[in-house]
């Protein structure tokens, strides 16, 4: 009898852990309905649930396919993981006014870091309801970071970009990882802000403005910080065309800028930065009508508000940063397998100068934008808007193993605007150039800037393809294999 005993106790154990570690498995998972986030709820009563179950913690599911209502914003705080079944669509709707972010994570309202944070299989549907931004000024996606570490977005789906708004927002960032997406629509793709190490990886964009923005400076409003974007990679992407729109924008901007320090007198416009006891102030010179107000303003009031905005001599300060730089920009970023159906200019090594912004305010240190690779993009259209387009100061950078058809390299500037571009590097390695007769391989309007071009292992399809080079009083040396050029 005592045998039989000490056989069914270890069984009888084994049945008892297994039961216990199945509840603890089921307890660290979060099912939104049983906090009564439902396909039949209003929106309403639906941003409540969902954040009811997000303040748990965890991993958090929403596994019912079906569509959604959403009238606000839910809030993520560390870590956090969202995940969505296959079919689930969050719908945005205006119950009780117009909002921007479906999903933000917490500590953006306080400029305090979220760390180890995942969003799996989100599928948002605009529906018409957008708002430039509310809660954070120049934070503007649908699904947006602001002070993230450790954010991974994967399978994420917007069909419906509305003009206003971005489709995916991160700014000052560590860590960052962006993998599955398709994202559609009037506006950008995937914006980025400053931030350090990240990834964006199988990406299809059909965007009328860019599909991917690394704004390290930008617009006063599309922003909420500037600095250094870098260290990242960006693979397996396709830009499509929109049917019946314009083409505009690019398949990625690469945005630098320079600013100095405040003093009595200095001529502003809209969107100038300055800094100003020990912090960065950016003026907001945003009409009502949602345009920039042209003209400039004399500042004779020194901004030190510490948050928000304030008005001095009729100027709108921003406070946008509490950490001093004076330059920003992108380095260190490799492109690769891109496939590029949109006949717009691919790259664009960006300065902005216009009423909307001017990254570069006279007498600032020069951001040099650094080290940038492009290996094995594909042109897949026959526009010649140029490869890639330059207009900042830029040290290096590689097109290897490309596929080009009639677009080459743009170097263009504003005489006076910038006292300086610098000495730029092109290395030109192992392409395959499909036009047929001559095509203008680089191009400089730049007056005295220095170029220095080494090409080799390049292929030429068609028997009467010739390179041009045209220089307009600048400097360029030539180290190449391609006939026009030797």
């Amino acid at each position: 009898m005592k045998m039989k005993v000490m056989r069914i106790r270890p069984l009888l154990i084994l049945m008892l852990t297994a039961i216990k570690v199945g509840h603890g498995q089921q307890s660290a998972f979060t099912n939104a309905v049983d906090f009564g986030f439902s396909p039949k709820a209003s929106g309403i009563a639906n941003v409540k649930a969902l954040q009811k179950a997000l303040d748990q913690g965890g991993t958090i599911l929403v596994s019912e396919p079906s569509t959604y209502k959403v009238a606000g914003t839910s809030y993520i705080g560390s870590n956090t993981s969202i995940e969505f079944g296959k079919g689930v669509i969050l719908q945005k709707v205006n119950e009780e006014g117009l909002f921007s972010h479906v999903l933000l994570n917490k500590g953006a309202l306080t400029r305090t870091y979220d760390e180890h944070i995942s969003v799996k299989g989100l599928h948002i549907s605009v529906n018409g309801v957008v708002k430039r931004y509310i809660e954070v000024f120049g934070l503007r996606g649908q699904l947006a970071f602001f002070y993230v570490k450790d954010l991974k977005i994967e399978g994420f789906r917007c069909y419906d970009i509305e003009g206003v708004q971005f489709s995916i927002h991160v700014c000052t960032f560590e860590d960052l990882l962006i993998d599955d997406t398709i994202l559609e629509g009037d506006k950008d793709g995937i914006h980025l802000g400053r931030g350090n190490r990240f990834k964006i990886s199988n990406a299809t964009f059909k965007t009328l403005d860019d599909a991917l923005a690394l704004n390290a400076h930008d617009y006063a409003n599309s922003n909420p910080e500037v600095g250094w974007i870098e260290n990242g990679v960006i693979e397996n992407c396709n830009d499509l065309s929109l049917e019946g729109q314009p083409v505009v924008g690019y398949f990625c901007r690469i945005l630098a800028g320079g600013w100095i320090d405040w003093e009595e007198g200095l001529e502003l416009q809209n969107a100038d930065a300055v800094v100003s006891d020990g912090r960065i102030y950016r003026v907001d010179g945003m009409g009502d009508d949602g345009k920039p107000i042209k003209g400039t303003w004399k500042t004779k009031t020194r901004p030190t508000h510490t948050e928000g905005i304030v008005v001095l001599d009729g100027i709108k300060w921003v406070m946008m940063q509490d950490d001093v730089e004076y330059t920003a920009g992108v380095r260190n970023v490799v492109y690769r397998d891109i496939f590029l159906e949109k006949p717009r200019s691919s790259f664009s090594i960006h300065f902005d100068n216009s009423s909307w912004s001017r990254s570069y305010y006279p007498g600032a240190d020069i951001p040099q934008q650094e080290q940038l690779l492009f290996d094995n993009v594909k042109v897949l259209h026959d526009g010649e808007l140029p490869f890639v387009k330059v207009n900042t100061p830029v040290d290096l950078f590689t097109i290897t193993n490309c596929s080009l058809r009639n677009s080459g390299i743009l170097f263009h500037g504003k005489k006076g605007y910038v006292p300086d571009y610098g000495k730029t590097f092109v290395n030109f390695y192992g392409n395959t150039l499909n036009k047929k007769g001559e095509m203008t391989l680089v191009e400089n309007r730049v007056e005295g800037k220095e170029i220095i071009l080494n090409m080799d292992n390049n292929i030429e399809i068609s028997e009467d393809f010739k390179a041009v080079i045209k220089n307009d009083g600048g400097i360029i040396s030539i180290n190449s294999d391609l006939t026009g050029l030797k």
